[in-house]
């Protein structure tokens, strides 16, 4: 048993190290930071990408929305990669003005072949562009993205994630779940790192990568989360990502728990593929380049794994206690105070969140109070992947018609 004790003691203080250093990281969020200077003064031109699979519902509101863009019309072209489409995604996208590109193939169907199947062809006709910006065809985009995109690369940023909103956060409790969770992602992740001068991560869409950067081996991912794939590739490699707060998309999630179910689901499964393929990388890349944003990086895929040692110390707490002669109902009471602290921690943090982000709080009521359930299945879905990982890309439905004007 006195092993048994020094091993509770040795995971207990992993735990606790692990997660005051995301507590110190996150406070960093709260503190004002200088802009970085400019390097040079230009407009710079842009692709502005959208890979679509059968979204005829939202993709026409997404391409008006680009046309609104404050930012010199010459200066930016609207691509859509109309990826083995079905129903009228690429006639409508024409009839509105976007340069479409039609692929069909159906053994690979992910936004990562997509990107690199377009990307590629743009490398090979050495495409007069500075950079590209990638989005989801259920988006609306701000209408200063592209000038807060812009001043990004003149001040030498070459990644740089925007400010992922939510355009129906108040449709149900799942909705309201996302938009907690990525209001509190931007400020306490995203925003935190980019001030301390670690590195935030590529979040799905609205974001932004410098052309020439791709150049010598095109978009080469090969997991189901292409976007946190990229980041942890340039991250080894000891390359800082950017993060820009006015750069705004905003972005339709699911309303149901079926379809939230299978969506983070992939995002897991793609965590798994990353843990698998990236680890031995960003651990070198921390010995190569002795950096806390490289070390940083390397934690962020840790999440799953620690989530794993806390069941294990659950474990081995049971069996310390049951061996102290204690009760199940002894047990259960004991559990249960740390659960209910678990429970309240979520809806304290999602308030504050959306106080400091200056969102509406009356309309979210029901969503902040079901945010730990949200969160809880999270990790039920993490479980259910470890053991049986579905590698199935599946689409989700987008139906939400909103207009940029309606935001």
């Amino acid at each position: 048993m006195k092993y048994v004790y020094i091993l509770q003691q040795a995971i207990a203080w992993i735990i606790v190290i692990y997660w005051l250093y995301q507590l110190i990281i996150s406070v960093c969020s709260l503190i004002e930071f200088k802009e970085k200077p400019m390097q040079k003064n230009k407009k710079h031109k842009f692709m502005m990408i959208i890979p679509a699979h059968n979204e005829q519902n939202v993709i026409a509101n997404l391409i008006e929305s680009l046309q609104k863009l404050k930012y010199p019309k010459e200066l930016y072209d609207i691509f859509v990669i109309a990826d083995n489409c079905t129903d009228d995604t690429a006639k409508i996208a024409k009839e509105k003005g976007a340069i479409v590109y039609e692929r069909f193939d159906e053994n690979k169907k992910t936004k990562g072949f997509a990107l690199q199947w377009f990307l590629n062809q743009k490398i090979k006709e050495s495409a007069d562009y500075d950079a590209f910006c990638v989005f989801d065809a259920d988006n609306i985009v701000d209408e200063n993205f592209l000038n807060a995109m812009n001043k990004k690369l003149c001040q030498g940023e070459v990644i740089v994630q925007g400010y992922r909103d939510i355009k129906n956060p108040a449709d149900s409790w799942i909705s309201a779940g996302y938009a907690l969770f990525y209001w509190t992602m931007n400020r306490f992740y995203h925003l935190a790192r980019y001030n301390l001068g670690l590195s935030p991560l590529i979040n799905g869409t609205g974001f932004m990568v410098d052309f020439n950067l791709i150049k010598p081996t095109g978009w080469d991912t090969k997991t189901l989360t292409e976007d946190i794939e990229f980041s942890l590739q340039n991250i080894a490699q000891g390359r800082k990502l950017g993060w820009a707060k006015d750069a705004i998309v905003y972005d339709e999630q699911p309303t149901e728990f079926k379809q939230s179910w299978s969506q983070r689901s992939r995002w897991t499964v793609g965590h798994l593929q990353c843990l698998k393929f990236y680890t031995k990388d960003l651990a070198e890349g921390v010995v190569e380049h002795r950096t806390l944003m490289n070390f940083d990086g390397l934690l962020y895929l840790m999440g799953i794994p620690m989530m794993l040692v806390t069941f294990l110390l659950l474990g081995i707490n049971t069996i310390i206690f049951f061996a102290k002669g204690m009760t199940i109902w002894e047990l259960f009471f004991n559990y249960a105070k740390y659960l209910i602290a678990t429970l309240i921690v979520p809806i304290f943090t999602a308030i504050f969140v959306m106080i400091i982000e200056k969102k509406p709080i009356k309309k979210m009521l029901k969503g902040i109070i079901l945010f730990p359930i949200f969160m809880g299945t999270w990790i039920v879905i993490n479980i259910k992947c470890i053991i049986k990982p579905n590698t199935q890309w599946e689409k989700i439905e987008h139906k939400r018609n909103v207009k940029i004007d309606e935001i």
